[in-house]
Order: C-alpha cells, then sequence, then structure tokens
C-alpha cells in the first residue's frame, strides 16, 4: 500500500467516526478533537514510508509534531476534550432546520473538515516523492520559520488564556470586567494573531514540500488555500458574535487589522 493510499484510508476512518460519534453524543466537536492530532498521523506515514532515512520527512514531522502537541494542551485546557462543544456549532444548528444542520454535519464538519486536515498534511507528499533531493538551506530557513510562527502562535494563545483567566476571576468576584475581550499584547496588532500564525505555518510547510519538488506550483497548494478560506469564514462568523456581544467590539474593528498583525491606530481602552 503507498503511503498516500494509506493516509486516504485513515482519513476516511475518521471522518466516519466523528460523524458517527456526532450521532450518538449529539455534539458536532468531535473533528475540532481530532485537528490537532491527525496531521501527526499523516506526517509519520510518509516519514515511516521513507523508513525515516529522509531528512526532510523526519524534520516536517518533527515540526508538525511540536505544532499538534502545543494545540492539543490548549484545546485541553479549555475543557475540549471533557465534552464541551464549540459554540459556534450550537448557533450554527439554531439557525438551520434539523434535516438542513444533518446534512452539514455530514458533508462540512465531518468529510470537508477531515479532507481539509488531510490536505494541509499533503505537502509531505511531495517531499516524499522527492526524497532525492538533499535538505538544504531553504528547508532550514523555512523550518526555522514555522518555529518562530509556532513560538508566535503559542505566546498568542498564552496571552488569551491569561486575559480569560483573569475575566473570569473577575467576574466570579462579582465585579463587572472593565474590558471584555484582550486589546493588549500581540492582540494589539492583530483582532487574531493565533489565525495569523496557524494558517502562517501550513503555508511554510507547502513551501517545504514545494521546494523539495523543486517548484511552487504543485497542486498541494490546495491543503494550504482552502484553510485560508475556511479561516476566513470563520473569523467573520467570530466577528459577527463578538459584535453582537460587546458593541465596543467596532471600535477594535476599525483601530486593528483582522488577521495579519500591523501596528494599531491609538484608541481609547
Amino acid at each position: 500500500m503507498t503511503a498516500l493510499s494509506l493516509v486516504i484510508i485513515i482519513c476516511a476512518a475518521i471522518a466516519g467516526l466523528c460523524w458517527i460519534l456526532s450521532l450518538i453524543t449529539h455534539e458536532h466537536s468531535w473533528v475540532d478533537r481530532i485537528w490537532s492530532i491527525a496531521p501527526i498521523i499523516y506526517l509519520w506515514v510518509f516519514a515511516g514510508k521513507a523508513d525515516f532515512h529522509n531528512l526532510r520527512l523526519n524534520v516536517m514531522a518533527l515540526l508538525v509534531t511540536a505544532w499538534g502537541l502545543r494545540l492539543t494542551f490548549n484545546f485541553a485546557r479549555k475543557g475540549g476534550y471533557s465534552g464541551m462543544e464549540d459554540y459556534r456549532w450550537e448557533v450554527l444548528r439554531n439557525s438551520m432546520k434539523k434535516w438542513q444542520f444533518a446534512l452539514f454535519n455530514i458533508f462540512f464538519i465531518s468529510i470537508y473538515q477531515n479532507i481539509l486536515i488531510m490536505l494541509i498534511a499533503l505537502p509531505a507528499w511531495n517531499a516524499y516523492q522527492h526524497q532525492g533531493k538533499k535538505f538544504g538551506p531553504w528547508d532550514l530557513f523555512f523550518s526555522i520559520g514555522f518555529i518562530a510562527l509556532l513560538i508566535g502562535e503559542t505566546v498568542a494563545d498564552q496571552q488569551q488564556w491569561n486575559f480569560q483567566q483573569e475575566k473570569r476571576g473577575i467576574k466570579e468576584a462579582g465585579i463587572t470586567p472593565k474590558v471584555n475581550f484582550l486589546q493588549t499584547g500581540s492582540f494589539k496588532y492583530s483582532r487574531h494573531p493565533n489565525y495569523f500564525y496557524e494558517q502562517a505555518q501550513w503555508w511554510v510547510l507547502f513551501f517545504i514540500g514545494a521546494d523539495s519538488a523543486g517548484s511552487f506550483l504543485q497542486w498541494t497548494l490546495v491543503g494550504p488555500v482552502l484553510l485560508t478560506i475556511l479561516f476566513m469564514g470563520s473569523t467573520n462568523f467570530t466577528e459577527k458574535l463578538s459584535l453582537a456581544k460587546y458593541p465596543e467590539y467596532a471600535d477594535y474593528q476599525r483601530s486593528t487589522s483582522a488577521v495579519i498583525p500591523f501596528v494599531s491606530k491609538k484608541r481609547n481602552v
């Protein structure tokens, strides 16, 4: 069995399992729980099929493993593995008829998202097919870039975690928070810096795989492109919910980039 065939089979099995579990538990965050784990499996399948003799594939697998461990930890501490469902699924579920959401669950949540998770890992297929090209300066450059972006996302998520914990403590003390959403640190330069770093890491992984093939014109480009489109939709949806909850969020939107960080204009916080 080829490496790609095995990855496709694993993806199909995970998609089917996510759908079945959503029917049993009546909640729809199963893909969210596998999001940080499946890419690690896919990358190590490619590295393993090369008998772990290809440095580029091994490095790509290690980078994605580091990414996955960080994301898994961040998801777990927010209660993601304790049966808590992403609040956005409930909003969507309530906005659709039962049969509409049932189809949405099958085709988008369970199937499409799992295919996307597989696609963003497929730059490893480029590297697998071009094992004759040695690990070079560009591989090192992109690997360092991946690590830098991973650190940036870690910092942004920690800042958000610290803010939310402090906000929760204030509310539990019976005090109304003066600030409802984070606007300092990384969030001074982007409303969603973690989204930026997340997408950028998968673009960098694509560059590593494409460089091994000697051209950036690779069909695996579809992975980071579709991921970016997904994040665009997710960002817009999240922003609408934030604006409905906090009218002052409009000022934040006017002063700060949505995703790509830049120096913010002065504003009253």
